[in-house]
């Protein structure tokens, strides 16, 4: 059977709210995030993300421009809601003491250590406010449940909204805040751990345990994501009821990703094969490959979100443009060995693979 055919089969919910050709969704990552990638897989059939993590309102108009000019199709962005534990500003001798935490690893990269900023993130207001004037076809959030007055507005200029759940708890809380579809986030993804009702550490529920509860348990359509990088693990989430997938690290592991060539090896190699659960980069709970970073600041005293990670933000670039893969954040799932491919159109073409209509 040929894509085309394939494609005209795997027609559902999902790519009917969407306007996509096929159920698979690009997952967004935060920093790592790039136009290319997103665009590859629009145009390949599915819906492409972009994770606008720390982008200012400025930043955020000028990316979806770009996106707008790399595709025709629809794309998603995401942004992360503020739950109210985010740390905005520290006394001077706390920065202090974090910074010499981790001012090793800036000598090591011959680099300066920073000054106190006048604020850690960018606001979040602003934000939502340039991604609904920049109007993606969807919008989709992590960590909680967009406010009800920006879920209205976003279907007023017909964008779609899509929130993520890792417990059946935030699913159900989720439609009922006027979602249009969920993500069940299983414990197998990679990068952070998008929790909001509670602890990250006691809403550690495995995708293909977590997927069909999340399915018995609400209305709108629900995209499995966490664990899944072939054509079975697709195949695996459509027959307990998904009406999508979203794959993230087989994407980035792909030549059109942001990914440093670095660690886009580190993710076709053997070392893929052990993930760790660490608040060590960001000061939050993420799934990544170890190193030696990772090791060394989990015995220490380390700042909060998003302290940590802004902290460590001003030297893991460096890091990466060096290959020094030692001293970057490696966010990976459970599924990386399984990946196989270097494009985006071939990660595609592997999942779809596993559609029934095949």
């Amino acid at each position: 059977m040929t894509l085309e055919n394939s494609t005209s089969a795997s027609l559902n919910r999902i790519t009917k709210l969407f306007g996509t050709d096929v159920p698979v969704v690009l997952g967004p990552f935060g920093g790592v995030s790039s136009v290319e990638l997103a665009a590859a897989v629009s145009d390949g059939g599915g819906l492409g993300s972009y994770g606008l993590y720390g982008y200012g309102a400025d930043a955020i108009r000028s990316t979806a421009a770009e996106l707008k000019k790399a595709t025709a199709k629809p794309f998603a962005l995401n942004l992360w809601i503020p739950t109210g534990d985010e740390t905005t500003s520290l006394p001077q001798p706390d920065f202090d003491h974090y910074v010499g935490t981790l001012k090793p690893y800036f000598d090591e990269l011959g680099l300066p250590v920073p000054l106190m900023p006048d604020r850690y993130l960018p606001d979040y207001d602003e934000q939502v406010e340039a991604t609904l004037e920049a109007g993606p076809a969807v919008v989709s959030f992590v960590f909680g449940v967009p406010a009800p007055e920006l879920v209205e507005e976003a279907h007023r200029r017909g964008i779609v909204v899509v929130g993520t759940a890792t417990t059946v708890g935030e699913a159900v809380a989720l439609e009922a805040g006027g979602v249009d579809a969920v993500v069940a986030s299983g414990m197998e993804s990679g990068g952070h751990r998008v929790s909001f009702l509670k602890p990250a550490e006691e809403s550690l529920i495995g995708t293909f345990a977590l997927v069909p509860q999340v399915v018995d348990a609400v209305g709108i359509p629900v995209i499995a994501a966490g664990g899944i990088a072939d054509r079975r693990g697709y195949a695996a989430a459509r027959a307990l009821g998904a009406d999508a997938v979203q794959v993230g690290s087989a994407f980035l592991a792909t030549r059109e990703s942001a990914a440093v060539p670095a660690y886009r090896a580190i993710l076709h190699s053997p070392a893929a094969q052990e993930t760790v659960l660490t608040r060590a980069l960001s000061g939050r709970l993420a799934r990544g490959i170890p190193n030696r970073i990772i090791a060394e600041l989990s015995e220490r005293n380390t700042a909060p979100f998003p302290v940590q990670n802004w902290l460590t933000g001003r030297f893991r670039p460096q890091a990466a443009a060096l290959g020094n893969t030692e001293l970057m954040s490696l966010w990976a799932g459970q599924a990386t060995p399984l990946i196989r491919h270097d494009s985006a159109a071939d990660v595609l073409a592997e999942l779809l693979a596993g559609s029934p209509a095949l």
